[in-house]
């Protein structure tokens, strides 16, 4: 009577153990299908004279694919492009100076440019905490 009671007990302990990990590895294989969606190919943009590229960032599908120079609109309307390494802010370097810049009103202006990133057009204007609707 004891070995029919173990034995459906360690019979019900598998079936659970192996529903678990059936449910685990369900859940890993839809995670792994969900990343990989990251691992789409970068999209090609036009290059100018000088071999940057331009275009939206809109297309990029990760920081690392954005293009050189990114579209974006100046405060007067105009549409141009801003140099990419201009819109990235230095890292901060301790946790106050992190905070400093988090709380500090932040307005910065950089240069906009035609396609060719030699011809100025206008300026972008970086607004910190500030929705601009137009």
């Amino acid at each position: 009577m004891q070995i029919k009671a173990w034995i459906k007990r360690t019979l019900i302990y598998t079936l659970i153990l192996a529903f678990g990990f059936s449910l685990g590895l369900a859940g890993q294989v839809s995670a792994n299908s969900y990343l990989n969606q990251s691992f789409m190919p970068a999209p090609e943009y036009p290059k100018n004279e000088s071999g940057e590229t331009y275009g939206s960032a809109l297309k990029a599908t990760s920081p690392a694919n954005e293009p050189d120079l990114i579209q974006a609109i100046g405060e007067d309307g105009t549409v141009g492009y801003v140099r990419n390494s201009d819109l990235i802010d230095k890292h901060p370097k301790t946790p106050e100076e992190a905070l400093k810049m988090n709380t500090e009103t932040c307005e910065k202006e950089i240069t906009l440019y035609a396609s060719d990133c030699k011809t100025v057009i206008g300026n972008f204007k970086i607004t910190k905490g500030i929705v601009v609707e137009r």
